[in-house]
C-alpha cells in the first residue's frame, strides 16, 4: 500500500493495485484512497491485470464479540453499577468473614476499578462494534453500486435494471453517512488503564474470553469525516458521468418502442 500511494505512472498504478490485492487487501474503498483515484477506476486497473474483484476472497477482519459480560457479577450495563457493586462487596464479606477493616477497603477499591473498567470497556466495544458493522455495509453497497451498474449492459427489463442502480446508489450514500456517524462516535470514546488496578481489571475481561480493543481501535479510520467526503464525491461523479450515459442509451431506446 506504500508504494501504491507513491505511483506516478498510470501503468504502473493497476500493476500495484493488483499487488495489494494480491497481498490480501481488497477493500476497494481504501485501494481508492491510497491511489487516490475512483472506485470506478479501481476496478477497472484490476480487471486489466486479470484480476475479478467481484469474487474477492474474504478479509480476515473479524467483527469485535459481543458477548454478554460477567466478570464477578459486573455487566458493564450502566444501570446496573451500584447493585452490582453492592452485591459484589457482600458476596466477598461473606467469604472473608474475618477480613480486616483494611483489607475490606483494598477489597473495595479492586471492585471499583473493575466494575468501572467493564463499564468502559462494555461501552467501548459496543462503538467499536457498530463502527465495524456500518464499515462492512459501507463497503457491501459501494460494491453493489458497481455490479448493478454492470448488470445493466445484459438486462433484459433494462428500466428495471436502472431504477435497481439508481437504488444502490441511495443506499451507498445512506450507509456512508451512517458510517462516519459511528466512526466519529468510536474514536470520541477512546479506552484506556489509569491504574494497575484498571489493567488487572482490562487483563481479566480478556481472561473471561472477551477480545482487546486495540487492535479495533487501531483499525479506526481518524479522518472519517474527510474520508466520507470523498467516497461521496466519488460516488457522486461516478453516478453523475453513468446517468448521462444511460440517457443517450434511452434515447436510443425510445424510437424502438
Amino acid at each position: 500500500m506504500a508504494a501504491l500511494r507513491e505511483w506516478s505512472k498510470p501503468g504502473r498504478r493497476a500493476d500495484l493495485l493488483a499487488a495489494a490485492w494480491q497481498a490480501g487487501e481488497t477493500n476497494v474503498s481504501a485501494l481508492a484512497e491510497a491511489a487516490r483515484i475512483s472506485r470506478p477506476t479501481v476496478y477497472a486497473d484490476l480487471r486489466s491485470r486479470g484480476i475479478d474483484p467481484d469474487h474477492r476472497p474474504k478479509g480476515n477482519t473479524v467483527i469485535i464479540n459481543l458477548a454478554p459480560l460477567d466478570i464477578e457479577g459486573f455487566t458493564g450495563v450502566g444501570e446496573r453499577l451500584d447493585a452490582e457493586f453492592d452485591a459484589a462487596l457482600r458476596r466477598w464479606a461473606a467469604e472473608h468473614p474475618t477480613a480486616t477493616h483494611e483489607e475490606g477497603k483494598i477489597e473495595g477499591m479492586r471492585l471499583a476499578a473493575l466494575m468501572d473498567t467493564t463499564y468502559r470497556y462494555a461501552n467501548v466495544r459496543d462503538l467499536l462494534a457498530h463502527e465495524q458493522v456500518a464499515r462492512a455495509e459501507r463497503d457491501r453497497l459501494l460494491h453493489q453500486v458497481e455490479l448493478r451498474w454492470e448488470a445493466l449492459s445484459t438486462a433484459t427489463a433494462w428500466l428495471a435494471a436502472h431504477h435497481a442502480y439508481v437504488l444502490a446508489v441511495d443506499e451507498a450514500r445512506i450507509a456512508i453517512d451512517m458510517w462516519r456517524e459511528r466512526a466519529e462516535a468510536a474514536l470520541k470514546r477512546p479506552f484506556f488503564c489509569s491504574s494497575p488496578r484498571d489493567e488487572a481489571a482490562y487483563h481479566q475481561i480478556q481472561e473471561a474470553g472477551h477480545p482487546a480493543l486495540e487492535p479495533a481501535m487501531a483499525d479506526l479510520d481518524q479522518t472519517p469525516a474527510r474520508t466520507a467526503e470523498h467516497l461521496r464525491a466519488d460516488l457522486d461523479q461516478a453516478h453523475e458521468r453513468r446517468m448521462g450515459l444511460a440517457a443517450q442509451t434511452l434515447r436510443v431506446a425510445q424510437p424502438a418502442q
